[in-house]
């Protein structure tokens, strides 16, 4: 369900974070799904638990996942967590900034950033439905 590049000088952890996440984002994993142990996707990634055990915590702390002890972790439903915690739209607005910040810095308006990422969601979309 997720893959590591170990030639990626990203560390395991974020690599990891951020395809969770991205599943999330785009509908591969729904709310309420089950995410796999933690020694089970270690095994299947080949890395340390300790990692995955640090994911899952960063995730749950974001409110992208809960873990329920003895039953497992489970994608939260963000739509409905995001009504309930302005906090949250306060930081989706602040990474929106710094995105147009940084589409900025590299030549590109604010239309232009949008119209990439409108079709790398359709792109993804269709990578996810293709699956």
């Amino acid at each position: 369900m997720f893959s590591i590049d170990e030639a990626d000088p990203t560390p395991l952890y974020a690599q990891l974070e951020r395809a969770i996440r991205v599943a999330i984002a785009t509908g591969r994993l729904q709310p309420g799904d089950k995410l796999p142990t933690v020694r089970r996707l270690a095994v299947d990634l080949r890395i340390n638990a300790n990692t995955v055990a640090k994911v899952y915590g960063e995730l749950e702390r974001s409110g992208a996942v809960a873990t329920r002890r003895g039953v497992g972790t489970f994608v939260e439903d963000l739509a409905r967590l995001a009504g309930v915690n302005s906090d949250c739209e306060q930081q989706l607005i602040a990474l929106a900034d710094r995105f147009l910040a940084g589409a900025a810095a590299l030549g590109y308006s604010a239309p232009e950033a949008i119209a990439l990422v409108t079709t790398r969601c359709k792109e993804m979309k269709q990578e996810n439905s293709d699956a």
